[in-house]
């Protein structure tokens, strides 16, 4: 459903925020390493996140990535999906087909459009605090 690089950057944002809550920066390294992930394109994958004002990264001998505290409960997964995969996922074809909309549907256009709109209204009314405070308190993980 996501591309790899948009899952990585959910995990990664879910990671540097429960860093964050605790008051620590967290290098490309860890990341790549918590959210198993190749360090070059965990790295890629965290200048889309600055671009996009999901995540800071601070310079020098103590910086690292983070997210300042007051705005993780702000920020929607819907915003992480948009920085890395776009759009796309709201308005696609549940078969591939390029031309289908209400329109020409497909055969699977009504009952793929409300799976659709479900997942945008979890991803748009789901934030990072949400997500970050469960991996803090155990109640979910992002490495088995």
């Amino acid at each position: 459903m996501f591309s790899k690089a948009c899952e990585y950057a959910i995990r990664a944002s879910i990671f540097i925020a429960k860093n964050s809550f605790e008051g620590n920066r967290v290098s490309p390294k860890e990341i790549s390493e918590e959210i198993n992930s190749p360090q070059a394109f965990t790295a890629k994958i965290l200048q889309a996140l600055v671009a996009n004002n999901i995540v800071k990264s601070v310079r020098g001998a103590y910086g690292g990535f983070e997210i300042d505290k007051n705005k993780i409960s702000q920020i929607k997964i819907a915003e992480i999906v948009n920085a890395i995969d776009g759009d796309a996922i709201y308005k696609g074809c549940g078969l591939g087909l390029d031309k289908c909309n209400e329109n020409h549907p497909c055969p699977m256009h009504d009952k793929f459009k409300v799976i659709r709109d479900g997942l945008q209204d979890l991803l748009e009314n789901t934030n990072l605090e949400e997500l970050a405070l469960d991996i803090k308190i155990g109640a979910s993980f992002l490495k088995v």
